[in-house]
């Protein structure tokens, strides 16, 4: 008889864990310390020459943040994860694998205002040059093409708009090229899309989100999906060819289907530093045990919401894929089956004046910079996240001047629905 996989509430409780065997203790314990006691010089020879596995140093592993690491990689379906301290540096380790200078890469449009900055200022300065696709056609992708690039990078569900992209189309596209398909899975969450599931090779996160769900805590982690073949050719050097700093340790071929994982956190995690604090990692992996039972309540709160801003006549218009005449409706029935996720934008008629009289007239919508919090809120993008971004360059993001955000959180609806329309006044 086939062994029943357990339910994905089962698993966000979980996967990962077990009582310490040392003390019995049942919650995961915050191993907050550096560094970790070798048996002999053997042992730690081969612990520094990636010869077995165990601690070192808290920069590269550390009990608590390993626990972390195999709970959303099985959420996720995925074969390992690397976690560290937010998200943008979990992007900035996935693309430190994959890149040589002068080498370029594919990057959505729709991604959040801070990835367009990362992608095209900072990374240029490493030699990496991005290419922009406008994801509402795949096809876009495919004429992006170039011999130079390593990589895809989209995110299944688009902050700010919550605009829906077709990642199985794209990863078609990608895997035609063999150039692997990067997909920021932060406000989806793997409660409600699995990337891989569509043919995504790596998923990241920016756990500081839903993930750990309270705003009390910044991590990201990146998933290995396990499927894409690093040795095909010689165009991820990282990856297939000697490393000398492991005496010519060949990543994908040592550790096969987690390779990418391994030269993330051997390289990126050792080298760049951006290690999760244990104590972090704690708090973002109690979050994740509420995870699927938080989503199912921002979903259901953020339709309801949406449909009552479509409704009046101060709004001029609703980006929300949950509701049924949004042209990315379709798409999300196929990749966001249980909800449309709780991140939304909105318009008033009055325009850009409008939108900034409304996050300082709201009081329990909390004007900040955040998203995935229990504690809905609220922000305009084009005079906040986005603001280092030209018109033009906030229009194609879907932050344009008349954007406001709604992080839809899990209070009652009829509440927040209240303080909406006393705030438009």
């Amino acid at each position: 008889m086939t062994e029943k996989k357990p339910d994905f509430a089962t698993l966000a409780v979980h996967a990962g864990s077990s009582p310490d065997p040392v003390t019995g203790a049942r919650v995961t314990p915050i191993y907050q310390t550096t560094s970790y006691v070798f048996d002999d010089a053997d042992h730690a020879a081969q612990l520094f020459n990636l010869q077995t596995f165990g601690n070192i140093y808290t920069r590269l592993t550390n009990p608590t943040t390993a626990v972390l690491e195999e709970r959303i990689a099985t959420l996720e379906g995925g074969r390992a994860g690397v976690a560290c301290a937010s998200g943008h540096a979990a992007q900035l380790i996935a693309f430190h694998a994959l890149m040589e200078e002068g080498d370029e890469f594919i990057a959505s449009t729709r991604l959040y205002g801070g990835s367009i900055t990362q992608f095209g200022q900072t990374f240029a300065k490493m030699g990496w040059k991005v290419i922009w696709a406008d994801p509402d056609d795949p096809e876009n992708f495919r004429r992006a093409m170039t011999d130079r690039v390593k990589a895809v990078f989209i995110e299944g569900l688009a902050n700010p708009g919550g605009v829906v992209t077709d990642i199985e189309a794209i990863a078609d596209i990608a895997h035609e090229h063999h150039v692997p398909l990067i997909v920021d899975n932060t406000l989806a969450t793997p409660y409600l899309c699995n990337p891989l599931q569509w043919g995504a090779d790596i998923v990241i996160h920016s756990a500081t989100k839903f993930i750990g769900g309270h705003g009390n805590s910044m991590g990201g982690i990146i998933i290995d999906g396990g499927r894409f073949d690093w040795s095909a050719d010689d165009r991820y050097p990282t990856l297939s060819a000697p490393n000398p700093s492991y005496h010519g340790l060949r990543f994908h071929e040592t550790f096969g289907d987690f390779g990418f994982a391994m030269a993330c956190r051997a390289l990126g995690l050792r080298d760049l530093g951006p290690a999760l604090s244990p104590f972090n990692a704690f708090l973002i992996l109690t979050g994740s045990e509420t995870l699927p039972l938080r989503m199912e309540k921002h979903c259901a709160n953020a339709l309801k919401v949406a449909e009552f801003l479509r409704q009046d006549e101060r709004v001029a218009w609703v980006s929300y894929a949950g509701l049924t005449d949004s042209p990315y409706y379709g798409l999300a029935q196929k990749y966001l089956p249980r909800g449309a996720g709780s991140i939304f934008t909105f318009g008033l008629k009055g325009g850009y004046e409008a939108g900034t009289e409304l996050v300082a007239r709201v009081n329990l919508f909390s004007h900040l910079a955040n998203i995935g919090d229990v504690r809905s809120l609220i922000i305009h993008p084009a005079s906040t996240t986005h603001r280092q971004l030209s018109e033009e360059q906030q229009i194609a993001a879907g932050a344009g001047p008349d954007v406001i955000r709604l992080s839809i959180g899990i209070e009652g609806a009829d509440d927040l629905i209240a303080d909406l329309d006393q705030a438009m006044g």
